[in-house]
């Protein structure tokens, strides 16, 4: 393996996260006071770097819709001082009437290599984030999705089970983008009923060609490290798409709230067969965010 790519990590200054601000808010992956402040490259490349990574993809961190190209010029600037990271994952309104406009805007900056817009609704307001749960079918989301294909930009797609069955249809309908589903499916209901309902949605969206997915932020529900845990997901994840269709994310500084990044890509190394290591940990990232262009 001649490096680690690390395909999903964030930076941040407080001031430009209004969920960093003011009351604690609840978030998804818990309380949060150890990572309320600025992350910046300088502390990313002294968590990560010793444990091998060699390049990083930046996804972006929801920032004020409005600044998304505030954040896109952080970030570019982060990268002439340190070269990390070397490619970004921007942020596009992909309900917008029309989100070309915001796709021109992004395209200008010879980092973007693709978008994410969070689509994940659950049942649980905490885990809740998108406004409804089958935005993935919406007809004009849908076609400002297929609009990426013109650009070379991939849709970062983050989803629960419940919702795969519609973002298998998404996939279907923009067959010229390449996906990346976050979190491999975001395993937050570990019950045998839960598992299973993962498992069929992780199938359906793996039986579509232009999808891939990310082991990463595996310990968001469970709030750890669990190196079984993350050996059970990229075992089943790797059955279903191949190691050349998955690839490794650090989610730092999320993880960091409760481990560190060499225990972290230690549970990952350990997890995912030496054979499968060029793919998951290199190549597929390489490939799918273009870090050759």
């Amino acid at each position: 393996m001649t490096g680690l790519v690390d395909s999903h990590f964030h930076i941040w200054r407080q001031a430009d996260l209004p969920w960093l601000l003011g009351p604690m808010q609840p978030r998804i992956f818990g309380p949060y006071e150890p990572i309320r402040r600025d992350y910046l490259v300088t502390e990313y490349l002294a968590d990560c770097r010793p444990s091998g990574i060699t390049e990083a993809v930046y996804v972006q961190a929801n920032w004020d819709p409005a600044r998304h190209l505030d954040e896109v010029d952080c970030v570019s600037q982060a990268s002439e001082e340190s070269g990390f990271p070397i490619a970004i994952v921007a942020y596009a309104d992909m309900l917008a009437e029309d989100v070309r406009p915001q796709l021109d805007a992004l395209a200008k900056n010879p980092r973007v290599r693709g978008v994410r817009m969070q689509l994940h609704w659950h049942e649980n307001t905490l885990y809740r984030f998108a406004s409804g749960p089958d935005l993935c079918r919406e007809p004009h989301l849908q076609a400002n999705i297929g609009r990426l294909a013109d650009y070379g930009f991939s849709f970062d797609l983050q989803v629960f089970a419940g919702q795969m069955d519609g973002a298998a249809e998404l996939a279907a309908a923009c067959t010229d983008v390449t996906f990346v589903l976050q979190h491999a499916g975001m395993l937050e209901d570990v019950s045998a009923d839960g598992v299973d309902a993962w498992r069929q949605g992780m199938s359906r969206l793996a039986a579509r060609p232009n999808i891939v997915s990310k082991l990463s932020g595996l310990g968001t529900f469970l709030r750890r490290n669990d190196p079984e845990h993350i050996r059970f997901v990229a075992s089943e994840t790797l059955a279903l798409f191949g190691p050349e269709r998955c690839l490794f994310g650090s989610n730092f500084p999320i993880e960091k709230l409760w481990t560190n990044c060499g225990d972290l890509i230690d549970a990952h190394r350990a997890a995912v067969p030496e054979s499968a290591h060029s793919a998951v940990f290199n190549e597929t990232a390489r490939r799918v965010y273009r870090l050759n262009d």
